[in-house]
């Protein structure tokens, strides 16, 4: 399992994050978001804004990206930044929701939950529900249709989009059509091959994923019966979840718990898609510069384009 060349040439001077120390970590994560950005020429309308968030919580920051014109109601996404639950804000994924919206007609709802340590779980989760619902219930304020919405993210952001599904089904909440999981952190029992086998950087590797749970779950937390909210792997049941892509990186050490939340959709009756890159590593899509990155972005928004048109917005209920 070699990483691919070009990957491997660009990444060696890019800045490693890391996660052991907070507010070390945020500012890298900075630093790495302003090396990898690539402008996306192409317009969209772009609202920051705060909506109501969890019972008795602080409101939710978002940016709302609306596509032009709206000649009729666009498919909305509600989409999660990742970071390890501990860095990251509505700059990650700027570029990427940009070109969702002013490029493939999607209306965007991009989420600026809180983070751990300061805020472990359930924080950044409940904030995520509560956009989503918000975002189901004032869609049409936005230009977005209410009968297609869904959720979406990468690596932690993938954590929080399958978690965000999961209670949907659970509560009768807003009936999401589909889910992108992009390398999704899902299982904090680390107990797979690839997350024995990739201990050392670059991106993300197994010591990241343990400061990340330790931060996320709580010291006291980690090991315990921990909530399928906040590792979805640990749900017992998977049926009855709105369509899903699953992307995995062959040089990640998430990607086993990947194959293995895929494999259980797939055999619970969920329509899944699969996609494993070999020579690939955690974050791989963000690297525009390289030509895997530039295949994966496309495909993601291929399958966004297909999965959201108004034939296919019907949810797995």
């Amino acid at each position: 399992m070699a990483l691919d060349a070009e990957l491997a040439g660009l990444l060696a001077g890019m800045p490693y994050v890391g996660l052991e120390d907070p507010v070390r970590a945020r500012a890298s994560m900075r630093d790495l978001v302003a090396a990898l950005e690539e402008p996306a020429a192409v317009s969209a309308d772009v609202e920051d804004r705060t909506i109501p968030g969890p019972p008795g919580a602080p409101d939710v920051p978002v940016r709302i990206y609306r596509p032009r014109p709206e000649a009729r109601p666009a498919p909305v996404l509600v989409y999660f930044h990742g970071g390890g639950f501990v860095t990251g804000d509505l700059e990650n994924e700027h570029d990427r929701c940009l070109t969702f919206a002013g490029e493939d007609g999607i209306a965007v709802v991009s989420v600026d939950y809180r983070l751990a340590p300061e805020h472990p779980f359930p924080a950044g989760f409940e904030d995520c529900y509560a956009a989503t619902v918000w975002a189901h219930a004032h869609a049409r304020e936005f230009g977005g249709d209410p009968e297609r919405v869904a959720v979406g993210g990468g690596s932690a952001g993938g954590a929080l989009a399958a978690a965000v599904a999961q209670r949907a089904r659970d509560e009768g909440g807003p009936p999401l059509v589909f889910q992108m999981l992009l390398y999704p952190v899902l299982d904090d029992r680390m107990d797979t091959p690839s997350m024995r086998t990739f201990t050392e950087p670059p991106l993300f590797n197994r010591t990241d994923a343990e400061h990340m749970w330790r931060h996320y779950l709580g010291a006291a937390n980690v090991g315990a019966d921990v909530p399928a909210y906040a590792a979805p792997a640990r749900a017992g049941d998977l049926a009855g979840l709105p369509p899903a892509y699953v992307l995995v990186a062959e040089c990640d050490p998430l990607r086993d718990e990947g194959f293995g939340y895929a494999h259980r959709l797939i055999v619970s009756g969920v329509p899944t898609e699969l996609h494993h890159v070999p020579g690939a590593c955690h974050g791989f899509d963000g690297i525009m510069a390289a030509r895997l990155g530039r295949l994966a972005f496309a495909e993601e928004r291929a399958v966004l384009r297909r999965c959201l048109a108004e034939e296919a917005g019907q949810p797995n209920r």
